[in-house]
């Protein structure tokens, strides 16, 4: 009894830490003023924040079961494009903050040239994740 007490304290405040901590990174990003800044749709920002609130929550529900879900093709497309999204609009944030592109072209000595360096990190992300997918992943 003790043990199980225990256990659901220390997870729940696990669950706590890491939720604070995804608040804060995205907060410190500036993921969504900067995204309706971006889409010109600043009169949505509740619905932002509510729909990471609610996707947050509904995938670690998910992560937490041990569900399989059996989907077509065509309905698993637009989770793969979203979550994709998601993704690299999160890295895009992290570089735009730390400001990695312009201090790289510097180092590098190719600060004109800095399209070819966006153009090569997105084509090698692409063909790596096609790759990953197409080789690695089981059918």
């Amino acid at each position: 009894m003790i043990k199980d007490v225990v256990l659901i304290i220390i997870g729940f405040s696990s669950g706590l830490a890491v939720g604070c901590g995804f608040v804060a990174f995205l907060t410190v990003l500036g993921i969504i003023p900067r995204l309706t800044q971006l889409t010109k749709t600043l009169h949505f920002i509740r619905e932002y924040e509510w729909s990471i609130v609610f996707g947050t929550l509904f995938g670690t529900w998910f992560g937490l079961r041990d569900i399989h879900l059996t989907l077509i093709s065509l309905i698993l497309i637009p989770i793969g494009f979203a979550s994709g999204i998601f993704v690299g609009m999160l890295a895009a944030a992290l570089t735009e903050v730390l400001n990695v592109l312009p201090i790289l072209s510097k180092r590098i000595g190719i600060n004109e040239k800095i399209l070819i360096l966006l153009m090569a990190l997105v084509l090698g992300k692409v063909f790596g994740s096609l790759f990953h997918w197409t080789i690695f992943v089981d059918k």
